[in-house]
């Protein structure tokens, strides 16, 4: 026999009594019980299961399974002749909020402009929806919010009724049934009709306030609308309120002014940027600089660096700064970084040294990647050998390259 299931019968019912059919565990060890009749409502219909407790014994999941609703309990429950369920009833009135705004604001998306909604989730903090389109417009969000507000201003019954199939016909649904019997039909008189198991309020006003929050393209002709409705809203505009008071405080500006201060301040962040962009690039000529009068001191060809922790990025300016203001030398630098190894190798215009080949022979040596050309290239790799080894290497694969 179905365990009776009152939540349809009066989703407003915050507790219960009733008896106990049976207490079992589920394939994972988790302990439940089946009632005779229960107003926990179970996941479902894209809105997620009621919690409370059963006895003062917190109810934490409801699920229909095999055509039970099993109570997913934290410890058993005693031998009693009678049993008290309370549902968390601010949870289960947010989810109802949640839950109608969604018809409400589906229903005028496909009012106004024929769009689609093919999926629904209820979540912890905001909800969503997926239209079926190509995109959305701002104009379109502001005036589907802004008739799915009016219907909540118009406090407009939300009706449910047990259907046939043969009586279906007499409803033009929103959208095409997934059951062929025991069909509920949800329904916003000359507004919305849509199948739906889940629990509404019994009118529009209920839902009190629908605000789109904000919508991202998914995959091809699809758009995930964010949103949220009832207390929700306001726990928004509180959170987004807090935010904006920090930034006062933070921008130095009132909140009139915050458009402009922070346009202010993102332009000095972008010029300190450029600033330090250009600082960094004067500092690495000059390093390079210092390393070509050391080679040229020392007599040497061949230029040779083992760094540790640096951007590969300014190896790469050092590297290519050196051989332009030198176009006879072979740079050859080599960075440590935790447990990897780095290196770049380049050469001047007037040698005829393939870098690409020399990086390709020592890849291998440190279970490496990279690549390049004949003039300039590098690679990375697991750090099987030292940086000063690494080095070696790289030297001595002039005599390799000059061998193939």
């Amino acid at each position: 026999m179905a365990t009776e299931k009152l939540y349809y019968q009066d989703p407003n019912l915050r507790s219960f009594t009733t008896q106990l059919r049976k207490i079992d565990q589920d394939e994972k060890g988790r302990l439940y019980a089946v009632l005779e009749k229960t107003a926990f409502y179970p996941t479902g219909g894209g809105q997620p299961h009621d919690t409370g407790t059963m006895n003062g014994i917190p109810v934490y999941d409801v699920e229909e399974v095999e055509g039970e609703i099993r109570h997913y309990l934290q410890e058993p429950l005693g031998l009693q002749d009678e049993y008290v369920g309370v549902i968390d009833w601010e949870r289960r009135f947010d989810h109802m909020q949640q839950h109608a705004g969604q018809h409400i604001l589906s229903a005028a998306f496909e009012n106004q402009f024929g769009y689609p909604t093919v999926s629904f989730h209820l979540g912890k903090d905001t909800c969503t929806i997926d239209l079926h389109i190509p995109s959305l417009s701002d104009e379109e969000a502001e005036q589907a919010e802004k008739l799915a507000n009016q219907m909540i201003l118009e406090n407009r019954p939300i009706e449910t009724k047990w259907v046939t199939k043969e009586e279906l016909t007499q409803y033009m649904l929103r959208k095409d049934l997934s059951v062929s019997e025991n069909i509920r039909l949800v329904i916003i008189p000359d507004f919305d009709y849509n199948g739906c198991g889940g629990t509404h309020p019994e009118s529009t006003g209920k839902v009190s306030s629908i605000k789109i929050l904000h919508w991202e393209k998914q995959k091809k002709n699809m758009v995930r609308l964010y949103f949220v409705c009832g207390n929700r809203v306001l726990q928004q505009l509180h959170h987004k309120h807090q935010m904006i008071q920090s930034m006062t405080s933070i921008l130095n500006a009132p909140q009139e002014q915050m458009k402009e201060a922070t346009q202010r301040l993102v332009q000095q962040t972008k010029d300190l940027e450029k600033t330090v962009s250009e600082l960094k690039t004067q500092l690495l000529e000059y390093e390079a600089q210092r390393f070509i009068e050391k080679a040229k001191q020392d007599n040497e060809s061949t230029i040779k660096g083992i760094f540790f922790n640096r951007p590969i990025t300014e190896l790469q300016q050092l590297a290519k700064s050196m051989t332009l203001n030198r176009t006879d030398i072979l740079v050859y630098l080599v960075n440590e970084v935790e447990n990897k190894l780095q290196f770049v190798c380049a050469r001047g215009q007037d040698l005829n040294v393939n870098m690409n080949q020399i990086a390709k022979c020592v890849l291998p040596l440190i279970n490496g990647k990279g690549g390049g050309n004949d003039a300039f290239a590098q690679g990375g790799g697991v750090r099987t050998i030292s940086g000063e080894e690494l080095m070696e290497e790289l030297n001595k694969q002039v005599t390799c390259f000059n061998k193939i």
